[in-house]
């Protein structure tokens, strides 16, 4: 039986959780409205690679797009699938949680640090933070979700 502090826990947990899943969705999608707009991505592999064409630079951005997209979908469906779990009561959620937030970090890492031919980091840098944002709301509910276990 849970215990009324147990279940103010759970309820902030999944408040996170819902934060981050926020979070995620504007990670997934921040790089769709910079294309059309601040081109941060674009300036990026331009100045790592100055002799690029715009076909060039466009067909990176375009890659890149893809594999963001792709990490956005499955943070999201990591985010719901957590959050119905915690909901639902399952005993495997604090493990899950743990071991997406684990996966979720090193991704995050890797878009910071991992160099491409140029030298410089691959992902520009505010994309890179922008992947380590959610994450936050992610420990803050692995936290507090051990602290109440």
């Amino acid at each position: 039986m849970t215990t009324p502090k147990q279940r103010s826990h759970n309820r902030t947990a999944v408040a996170l959780m819902c934060i981050g899943a926020g979070l995620t969705a504007i990670a997934a999608l921040f790089p769709f409205v910079d294309r059309a707009t601040t081109t941060v991505l674009a300036d990026h592999i331009k100045a790592g690679y100055p002799a690029y064409e715009p076909g060039a630079i466009d067909t990176a951005v375009t890659a890149y797009l893809v594999i963001l997209s792709a990490v956005g979908a499955l943070g999201l469906l990591g985010w719901v699938g957590t959050i119905w779990a915690a909901r639902a009561g399952k005993r495997w959620t604090s493990p899950l949680a743990i071991g997406l937030l684990a996966i979720a970090l090193c991704i995050a890492i890797a878009a910071l640090t991992v160099q491409d031919t140029s030298g410089d980091v691959g992902l520009a840098p505010l994309l890179g933070w922008l992947l380590v944002l959610p994450c936050v709301p992610g420990l803050a509910a692995v936290a507090l979700w051990r602290r109440a276990g």
